[in-house]
């Protein structure tokens, strides 16, 4: 079966430092998949790439069986790629109902936003409670809900998200990750998630990649990667 997405040895790097040598993975229809790595291993660098944000110097990035490695980012957007970025980036002057309709920038089908919207609003009624406050002055939780929303409103089939769970407490953390669960219950969205906390990212999903400066050094079941001796040791202290 043909992935929803997949790498060919990719290399990509930031003018003449190379960050990513030949990552190869692949994402199936309906999957959730993690990448775990240390900071600094080149997983938000994968993440701009896959959404166009970053040009690869070698390499194929495939979506459907379909080359998209020179689409712009906002081609990428249409055909069904979305991303939450590391650090949430919202519009932090707007109100949180203006960043979710930001997120439908690439869409024509007026009733399918409204539609998205009070699903999103149902998903995540703290947001219906402050839709109409500037986004800048929500909590940090709450603006990674926001983050997720706008992501979501972009009606996507690959949902990537940049460290869920960075800088926020563990009640904040349990309730996001409940969410990403309930997103793919609904919709049967692919998810691919990159996450410094790598007992999060495989509890959240079913298969993953360990990225090490760079490169991909593991890939399995998330089951089997949390019972690997040397995974626990790295990254878990266990």
């Amino acid at each position: 079966m043909t992935p929803l997405l997949e790498t060919r040895a990719l290399n990509v790097a930031y003018g003449d430092i190379q960050i990513l040598w030949d990552i190869t993975v692949k994402i199936g229809e309906g999957e959730i998949v993690a990448l775990a790595g240390s900071n600094g291993a080149g997983k938000t660098t994968l993440m701009r790439s896959l959404v166009g944000l970053l040009r690869a110097r070698s390499g194929e990035i495939l979506f459907r069986g379909r080359t998209i490695s020179d689409l712009q980012s906002q081609d990428r957007i249409k055909l069904g790629i979305s991303m939450v970025p590391e650090g949430r980036e919202i519009f932090h002057a707007m109100t949180v109902e203006e960043n979710l309709r930001m997120g439908a920038f690439t869409r024509t089908d007026g009733a399918g936003v409204e539609k998205d919207m009070a699903w999103i609003y149902e998903l995540l009624p703290i947001l219906r409670e402050r839709r109409a406050q500037i986004a800048g002055t929500l909590s940090g939780g709450e603006q990674q809900m926001c983050a997720i929303a706008r992501g979501l409103m972009a009606n996507p089939q690959l949902f990537l998200v940049d460290e869920l769970s960075l800088g926020l407490a563990p009640v904040i953390v349990d309730r996001l990750t409940e969410t990403i669960r309930a997103i793919h219950r609904e919709r049967a969205i692919s998810i691919f998630l990159v996450e410094q906390d790598v007992q999060i990212a495989f509890e959240l999903s079913g298969r993953g990649y360990i990225l090490e400066t760079g490169r991909i050094v593991a890939e399995d079941s998330s089951v089997n990667l949390l019972k690997d001796d040397k995974v626990r040791e790295a990254y878990l202290g266990i």
